[in-house]
This record gives C-alpha cells, structure tokens and sequence, in this order.
C-alpha cells in the first residue's frame, strides 16, 4: 500500500510539473512578437467546460483533465482555465459545438507576406507617379522660367535700345553694366552693335505665334494622354514578354567557352515590343490650336504582322485602365494604318496613333535572307514612314530645336500651309529643312519678322522652281530630294504665292501675309522725343499771338492802335528765326 500511495504521488508530481512547463510555454509563446495565441482572447470567456473530463484516480481525487474537443490531456486547474480561453479550444468548440462562436482568425505567415508585398508594390507604384509629377512640373517650371528670363531681357534690350536710339541718356535705370567674363587686359574693344527695337514686322510675327499656339488645356490633355500611353504599351511589351515563349534555336558548333558565355543571353527571351517613341509634331514641339492628333512609335524585334496589333489592340484598354482608372479610352486596330488609334471621351479629345514597326523592314534583302516574313505582315510602305518620322524627329531636334526664330517660323508657315491651299500642296518634312537650311546660313541669329522675310525671299528667288537643286534628304542612305512629290505647277504656284507676299512685306502690310488685323501701333510716346517740325505759317501765327499779347500787356488804353500794327512788324522779323 505505501508503495502505490508512493508512486501515485510521484506521477502526480511529474504531472504538475509538466503542466506547469506547458503554461511557461504557452506564457513564454505569448510574450514573443511573432506568435500570441492568446492575445487576442485575453478577455474572452471559457467555453466548452462541459467538454472537458475530469481523470480520477482509485481513491477518486482528481488527478488530470481531458479535453474530449482538442483531445489533450492537462493536470493543472490553472491550465484547464487557460486551455478553455485559448485560440485552439475556441476554434474546436466553434468547428464541432456552435458556429456562431466568434473567434479573431489570424492571417498565416503567407498571407502576411502577401500583404506586404501587395503594400510595396503599391507604395512602389505611388513613388514612380510621385516622381513622374514632380518630373512634369519641374519641365513646365523650366519652361515658365526660360520665357520669363527670355521677355525679361527682352524689355530691358528695349528700353537700353530706346535710350540709345533717341539720345536720352539712361535715366534713372544707371551705367551699363559690363558682361560677365574674367577682366579684360589692355584697352577695351569696340562696343557690339546694339540691336534696334522691334519692328513692325517682329510685332505682328510674334503677335500671329501667340494666337496660334495651342492652349495650356490642350496641351495639358496632350501630355498627359500621351503619358498614359506609354506607360500602358509598357506594361503591353510585360506581358507580351511572359506569354512568349523563346524560340528553339538550331545548335551551333561552337566552342565550350562561348556557349557558356551566352548561356545567360539565350536564358532571357527577347521582347516583341522593345520601345515606344514620340514622332512628328509631338517630337518637335510644333503643335498648333488645335492639333489633337499626335503620333507614336512602337519597335518591335521581328516584322510586325495583323496578329501582332490584334494582340497589342486587345491588352492595351485593360492597361489603359490600370494606368489610369478615372479616364475612358476608345481603342481601335487599323491594319491599313499598321496602328492602332487611342482616343479619350473627355473634351478636349485627343488622337494618339500608335505604329508598329521594326528596322528589319528597313534592311531590305540582307534581313529578308535570316528572317522570315509572318504570313499577315503589315503594309511594309506604312512601317518604313514610321521609321523615316522617326529620323526625322532626332535631326528636328538636332539641328532645328535651338535654331533661333525657327521653330516659331515653322510655326507659322504651317498656319499659312493650313489657311491657303496654294501652299497645302508643300508637306511639312519639306518646310522644315527649307526653314532650317534657310536660317542656319545665315550669318547672325535673325528676328522672327527677319526671318520669315527670308524664308519668303528664298522661296520668290525660286529655290522650288523645276531645275533647282532641290533639297536633299539628309536622313535617307541614298540622294533623295525632298521636293520630289511637288508637281511643276505646284512649284510655280508657291512660288508665286511666295512673291506676292514678299510685295506685301515690303509695303508693310504683313498682316495680310499673316491673315489678322493690323496691330495698333506702340503705346509708349515718340513724338516726345522725335516732334514733327512747325510750318512757317504756324509758327508766324504763334509768334505773332504772343507778341500781342505782350504789347496789350505793356501798352496803354490810349494807344491801342500803335500797340497793334507793332506785332505785324515783330511777327514778319521773327519768321526767319523760327524757320531757322
């Protein structure tokens, strides 16, 4: 008997420690960041006590508890507390008892990572459209500042100039300051030649660009469509570049060494779409009142084919949406065009094209040899423009963008282009290297109205006319003229056009070059300055007035008649002083 009571008594004790260890546990786990089964249901009740069975032993003194729900076994009343308001038992009892149990379920640790995946994804995205913005305002900052600086010296080169012109001095502006630069040794060089002020033709030049150029609505609308474009093309060229597969290669006796020298390039499939460029007007910031029309280029690594622009027509509305949500697009394939048309449902609407090309449709019999054509590939005469508005924008940009007056000369020659038909027949590639070869030889930057008076000289000498020497193409491999597409009678009729307005340039009547009223001449006063001359008569007829004045004064009531027959006397002896 004192052996059993011994033994009893020991398993007893084991089992005490051991519940006292699993609440350390379960304590310890609590204290931790990373899993708390009950820090959520501190505050809960115990539920399921009717679950749980108390173990006796012979002398019927209660020895251990079973949970029939969780099936584990506990010897510790304070345990059997905890057990009942822990996440596991609630759980079981809420599975097996009654489902309306309300009990906090924590996410697993893939859920976790999931989640902070999805928040750094969207954090990522927030910070690139962040910059993206600051990016647009810092250009529309610079852009707002150059013109600013630009009008700015503007009106102090005209105020310098004024004073210069009429002889007035300074003033109170003060002394000229000397230009920035290291300190000059010896004596100082002549003086540059100080430019006159603006002209009439400059005024109504400058005048006509204002009205032409587009609105900060419209250009808005323009930027941020185009914008969104691009960024959806590039998520197109993401998923066109996972559902693609590479092709399978013929294998070539090659070295070990170059083999694992490309391994890693073969490893990575190449892209279908390889990048997205902006060409024409877009590219060479030649936009007008109302030029919603706007053009872009998308490189493709083979041929593009009509599966091809099916396929980028069908992703891009769902990645138009995902760029931005809040905006509608309408988007259309046209094969014949080897584009597809982007257009908003928004006032003001914008057009964008985008076409699909590739230089291999450039490299002509060379590529034709390695690369296969798609059996429904694009018109080939559509893809070569599209490479060829490519080349010229980056020669625009290259040669005409910081030619002084160019591009607002091209400006309004495209409004003449668009305003009379005689001068539609001209195609805009043509205008600009004629603008741009016409004011590049030139041996000093010129004013607007200097040069459009040039391009029109150029133009009436018959630098179109059959025979010329034409203008070459200097973005072609081979000679090819420009002008080419212009009929004889069209050459002749520009040109003619071209001499009328230069009549009507020289007679100052520019504003009908321009098609707008004449402007109003400047406010600031000349006759102050540069007074007409007084005709003879005039300044007898004062002379004499004053000189009767003063006699009146200084004669008598007596003698009114000797006082008056003097002034025709002063009068006649001051006539020849005053035209003097």
């Amino acid at each position: 008997m004192t052996t059993t009571t011994t033994t009893t008594a020991s398993s007893q004790g084991a089992a005490d420690s051991a519940a006292k260890a699993a609440a350390d546990s379960e304590t310890a786990v609590a204290e931790d960041g990373t899993v708390d089964p009950l820090k959520d249901d501190k505050g809960a009740e115990p539920v399921g006590q009717d679950y749980i069975e108390e173990m006796r032993n012979d002398e019927g003194k209660v020895i251990s508890f079973q949970c029939k729900l969780c099936e584990c076994r506990f010897n510790d009343p304070n345990a059997k507390e905890m057990h009942m308001k822990g996440r596991r038992h609630r759980l079981q009892y809420k599975k097996k008892v009654n489902p309306d149990l309300v009990v906090d379920i924590k996410p697993s640790l893939r859920q976790r990572k999931l989640q902070e995946e999805r928040l750094r994804r969207q954090l990522k995205d927030d910070s690139w459209k962040m910059h993206e913005d600051e990016r647009w305002r810092k250009e529309m900052r610079m852009i707002e500042d150059e013109e600013r600086i630009f009008w700015e010296q503007r009106r102090f080169e005209d105020e310098m100039d004024r004073c210069r012109y009429y002889g007035r001095g300074l003033g109170p502006m003060g002394p000229m300051m000397r230009p920035w630069g290291p300190p000059m040794m010896g004596p100082p060089g002549p003086m540059p030649m100080p430019r006159r002020p603006d002209s009439v033709d400059d005024r109504h030049v400058t005048a006509k660009h204002s009205m032409i150029y587009p609105k900060d609505e419209d250009l808005g609308q323009v930027q941020r469509m185009v914008t969104n474009t691009e960024k959806a093309l590039k998520l197109v060229s993401d998923s066109l570049a996972e559902v693609t597969e590479p092709k399978p290669e013929a294998e070539k006796p090659d070295d070990d060494a170059k083999k694992t020298e490309e391994g890693k390039k073969e490893e990575q499939p190449q892209r279908l779409l390889k990048g997205v460029m902006r060409v024409g007007v877009l590219a060479k910031g030649l936009l007008l009142a109302g030029d919603l029309t706007v053009g872009l280029v998308v490189m493709c690594s083979e041929k593009p084919g009509r599966t091809l622009l099916a396929r980028v027509a069908a992703l891009l509305p769902k990645h138009l949406a995902t760029v931005s949500p809040d905006d509608k697009y309408e988007v259309r394939a046209s094969p014949q065009d080897a584009a597809v048309s982007v257009t908003n449902n928004s006032d003001p609407k914008v057009t964008v094209w985008v076409t699909l090309t590739s230089p291999v449709v450039r490299d002509g019999e060379a590529s034709n040899a390695s690369v296969k054509d798609p059996p429904d590939v694009l018109d080939r005469q559509k893809c070569l423009d599209a490479l060829a508005a490519l080349r010229h924008a980056k020669w625009f940009q290259a040669r005409a963008s910081g030619l002084q007056s160019c591009v607002m000369v091209i400006r309004i020659l495209r409004d003449l282009c668009n305003r009379v038909p005689t001068w539609s027949t001209l195609n805009s590639w043509a205008l600009e290297l004629l603008v741009e070869k016409v004011l590049s030889t030139a041996n000093q930057p010129l004013t607007p109205g200097d040069a459009l008076r040039r391009v029109l000289e150029a133009v009436a000498g018959g630098i179109l006319l059959p025979g010329s020497p034409g203008l070459l193409d200097p973005c072609e491999r081979e000679p090819v003229d420009a002008l080419a597409g212009l009929t004889d009678q069209a050459r002749e009729d520009i040109t003619a056009s071209a001499q009328h307005a230069l009549r009507l340039v020289a007679f100052r009547q520019i504003h009908k070059v321009l098609g707008m009223d004449p402007l109003p001449p400047p406010k600031f006063a000349r006759n102050l300055l540069n007074r007409k001359r007084r005709r003879d008569g005039e300044a007898a007829d004062h002379e004499g007035a004053d000189g009767k004045k003063d006699k009146k004064d200084e004669a008598t009531p007596a003698a009114t008649g000797t006082a008056a027959a003097a002034p025709s006397a002063g009068s006649k002896s001051e006539a020849p002083a005053a035209k003097a």
